[in-house]
């Protein structure tokens, strides 16, 4: 299992200079001169060239791209061409922001889901079934922002019991986690009824029915634990997502996380900014992925059999 792990966390090498390099390319196709950014209006044309010569601008693109490779690998991203501070440290500051909301919208979605799940997997073809699939389908149609957007006007402009964006208190976390949590709770809850009816009409469930086993044992112990997998796979997913693209809510919200971060920097060509939160969004997924697939064997043996042998 450990060389599996090593093995990963090795192939997330490529990835990581893929992602980068597209990344720093499509920057580069915005247009814009950061020096105009970094410099006040008035500085001379001597000032400009100077400055773009020190930052490597007038260098060919490989040759960009090769030495802000070199200088990730010296574990320096850059500097911010906006804020002037340092890429890695302003990442790392908003991180904790987006992990409170994502954590919470995770846990009020998986709360929510399972049992909605369960519930309409065991109540299938009936208005249960139905009531349920019409909220799961409501969650996965609706956009992020138009939800924060309702929310906002029902209980900040018109109840007034809940702050309409920006960061201090609980508070201000509960509506934008309600946002993000309803979508991934719909697609949870998809994914559990789905599973549930496949593990429901096995025959080992049968079979500890005959045995006399009760009800709430036989749909828990072991209905929800043979179907855990792709729920695993549901929650693991649905965190990668709110860890790094949340952006819409956290803009409709002004919540500081890494999502408003990307989206301002984009508006303001802030390339260092932009191309270092990317690669570390995209080594908090890897991670996330390899967490997910730790947990599939602690949930199935046989999985972490089959990964001692990749091993």
């Amino acid at each position: 299992m450990i060389r599996y792990i090593l093995k990963r966390l090795v192939l997330m090498i490529p990835t990581i200079l893929l992602t980068s390099l597209l990344i720093f390319w499509a920057m580069s196709l915005t247009g814009g001169d950061p020096v105009m950014t970094i410099l006040p209006e008035n500085a001379t044309i001597e000032q400009q060239e100077a400055l773009r010569e020190e930052m490597g601008l007038n260098d060919p693109f490989f040759v960009q791209y090769f030495n802000y490779v070199k200088g990730i690998l010296r574990g320096d991203m850059g500097e911010s061409y906006v804020t002037r501070m340092d890429v890695f440290k302003t990442f790392m500051n908003r991180l904790p922001m987006t992990l409170a909301l994502g954590g919470t919208a995770l846990i009020f979605s998986v709360i929510i889901s399972i049992p909605l799940g369960i519930w309409t997997a065991l109540n299938q073809n009936t208005w249960k079934d139905t009531a349920g699939m019409v909220f799961a389908l409501f969650g996965v149609s609706m956009p992020n922002f138009w939800l924060g957007l309702m929310l906002v006007i029902l209980f900040s402009l018109t109840l007034g019991w809940l702050p309409s964006g920006g960061s201090g208190n609980v508070r201000y976390l509960i509506l934008p986690a309600l946002t993000v949590g309803l979508g991934l709770a719909a697609l949870i809850t998809r994914t559990t009824r789905s599973s549930m009816l496949d593990v429901l009409r096995q025959d080992y469930m049968t079979t500890a029915k005959a045995k006399g086993a009760s009800r709430r044992r036989v749909i828990y112990r072991h209905g929800l634990r043979n179907a855990m997998i792709p729920i695993v796979t549901a929650v693991g997913m649905q965190f990668s997502y709110v860890m790094t693209g949340s952006a819409l809510a956290e803009k409709v919200f002004s919540w500081p996380g890494i999502g408003l971060l990307v989206a301002d920097s984009i508006t303001k060509r802030d390339t260092p900014m932009v191309t270092g939160a990317i690669i570390l969004c995209c080594i908090l997924m890897a991670l996330i992925n390899l967490a997910v697939d730790i947990i599939y064997a602690y949930c199935d043996p046989r999985i972490k059999a089959q990964y001692s042998r990749k091993g």
